[in-house]
């Protein structure tokens, strides 16, 4: 059985931060704010902080603080729906084409070290593992 222990979840996280770090600092962002420009570029359908928080676990008050600076840089409007004053929908500005793109690129060179010599089967195996996981996790989580 493959055990995944915590040690190899730090190397992940490790080796994700070293290729995201210079980054964010070369744009001159946090990285919780080039994190919040990604995940909204990178999942559009979910355009806005609570969602953010909700999927990537992250802190209401570290996700504010980010989208509070982004619009004061210029790089992020958020905006209320028509008739929501509590819902506040985030989008990138232009102004944040190259530091997204910049960001992609490196989760781009990440994925690639991470996924170096796996074969197609075995991508498409772990993927069914991970789905069995997943409902797994998702029942446990509701008993």
């Amino acid at each position: 059985m493959l055990e995944v222990s915590l040690e190899n979840l730090l190397l992940f996280h490790k080796l994700y931060d070293q290729t995201m770090d210079p980054v964010a600092q070369g744009c001159g962002l946090t990285r919780m704010e080039l994190d919040l420009l990604l995940f909204l570029c990178n999942n559009p359908a979910h355009n806005t902080a609570a969602e953010a928080v909700r999927m990537r676990q992250w802190t209401k008050s570290h996700v504010s603080a980010a989208v509070h600076t982004l619009e004061r840089k210029g790089l992020l409007r958020a905006s209320h729906p028509p008739g929501n004053r509590k819902l506040r929908c985030l989008a990138p500005l232009p102004a944040a084409d190259e530091i997204i793109r910049r960001g992609r690129a490196a989760q781009d060179r990440f994925r690639d070290a991470i996924n170096r010599g796996i074969t197609q089967e075995e991508f498409q195996l772990m993927e069914q593992v991970l789905q069995k996981i997943i409902r797994n996790l998702q029942d446990s989580e509701m008993k």
